[in-house]
């Protein structure tokens, strides 16, 4: 993704083009961001996502028809569903790019999360001491639980929350108050809430926005029997990477162990192991009373054959193979992180209201929505849909020496309905031949 930005030249037109395409106006207004007079809204947001691709902060940003102040009161605005704006703008996205999509291939919800630094600030609103779990040390600042959306080869971002913390001992800046009844409010609430609890709450509004994905990838964090048992509940089939732990149990014929208790029976048992997995049994697990089976599929960890990990589904038609190439699709997410940490000024940002920052996180995803469109259009064959698998199959199974043959044959006809001389014509195949590597002269000598 990081070869995109080269493409796009020209960012005024860019903008204009998927302004249009997601009509804009009426998302802006559909998401309660409105100005009755002065600079309008869009101007506006294409003048802040400009200064994010160039890599400028408002304060050393020029602006010309307005001043900054206006700027930075368009983010600070509490009334402004930050998080409703990125939700419809990627629905109308979806809507485009199903139309170059196959109709049988798999969408998939995915959630993951990233932390959010501001190591040199105090004043910041909400701000807390978090949780690496990569480093496992605690930093100041935020962790941006992201939902976004893939068919496979295109991600998109669907919804986000910027979490903070609900213990008094990790929170650090400032705790305003406001009317429980207002949007600013129930977003400050729900920055203090558990992230499981807040993952479904992503996912029930992108469900309610009318995105009808089948699949929820999630890795070992989010994965429990309680996640894939409310997913299971709204409709939707959870896939995710299990902790291999001695605190989570489920049945296996009749007896009730963990994950490596069951894997080291397997190990006992001789079951013989595939290629591309090792074993795929089916298990019961035990959710609030009810009986929830998943299909687990061990897989040889990279770079360590005596080592393996573990992945679940509710769907337990699915074969294990189809389990692990859904799964992948969950690194998709993660090329979005690096794309905007390092391009898309993730957290590099001075704002210090809680709002602010979901204006500024909602501008990094409409900016990766923006590249995502590019690359779809401008690098993908297969946004020409089912023309290019029409053509590409029959394509592929031609040999090189046949479609040689096939083209002298055809030039030989062409020079007789033009009463080409024979020494003419086997002058220019003698020289045709001559600039041909000498691998294709053999096969060619085959063909005839």
């Amino acid at each position: 993704m990081s070869n995109i930005q080269h493409s796009i030249t020209n960012f005024h037109y860019s903008f204009k083009h998927f302004s249009k395409l997601v009509q804009l106006p009426v998302v802006l207004r559909q998401a309660n961001i409105l100005k009755t007079k002065g600079t309008p809204v869009s101007l506006l947001l294409e003048w802040l996502l400009a200064t994010i691709f160039h890599r400028y902060s408002i304060f050393r940003a020029t602006a010309s028809s307005f001043s900054k102040r206006t700027a930075r009161n368009c983010l600070n605005d509490p009334r402004t569903n930050w998080q409703r704006l990125v939700t419809l703008l990627a629905v109308h996205l979806i809507q485009y790019v199903q139309h170059f999509t196959d109709s049988r291939r798999r969408q998939a919800l995915i959630i993951d999360d990233s932390l959010f630094k501001r190591e040199f600030s105090k004043k910041t609103e909400l701000l807390a001491r978090v949780f690496d779990h990569d480093k496992q040390v605690f930093f100041k600042g935020f962790r941006t639980l992201t939902l976004g959306w893939s068919d496979g080869n295109t991600f998109l971002p669907v919804h986000f929350a910027l979490m903070s913390s609900s213990n008094s001992q990790n929170q650090i800046g400032l705790f305003k108050k406001f009317d429980h009844r207002t949007l600013a409010a129930r977003r400050r609430a729900q920055a203090q809430r558990q992230m499981n609890d807040v993952a479904l709450e992503l996912v029930d509004n992108a469900i309610s926005a009318g995105i009808k994905a089948r699949y929820v990838l999630f890795d070992s964090w989010f994965a429990s029997p309680h996640m894939f048992a409310e997913l299971l509940r709204r409709g939707r089939y959870g896939i995710g990477m299990l902790k291999r732990s001695k605190k989570v149990y489920f049945r296996y014929r009749g007896r009730q162990m963990d994950v490596k208790t069951l894997y080291n029976q397997l190990r006992r048992s001789k079951w013989s192991t595939r290629s591309h997995y090792l074993y795929s049994p089916i298990v019961s697990f035990e959710v609030n009373g009810h009986s929830m089976l998943v299909k687990l599929v061990f897989v040889t960890k990279r770079g360590a054959h005596n080592d393996y990990l573990v992945l679940g589904t509710t769907n337990t038609d699915l074969h294990p193979q189809e389990i692990i190439r859904m799964y992948a699709r969950r690194w998709q997410i993660e090329g979005y992180f690096k794309v905007a940490k390092q391009y898309l000024q993730f957290d590099k940002t001075q704002i210090q209201s809680y709002d602010g920052l979901c204006g500024h996180m909602a501008l990094v995803l409409i900016g990766y929505d923006i590249l995502a469109l590019a690359q779809r259009e401008n690098t993908d064959d297969r946004t020409f849909g089912g023309m290019f698998f029409d053509y590409s199959r029959p394509l592929s199974e031609i040999k090189i020496s046949d479609a040689l043959s096939w083209l002298m044959i055809t030039l030989t006809g062409i020079a007789k309905k033009l009463d080409m001389s024979k020494e003419i014509l086997d002058t220019i195949f003698d020289e045709f031949i001559k600039a041909l590597p000498s691998n294709l002269v053999r096969l060619l000598g085959k063909a005839q």
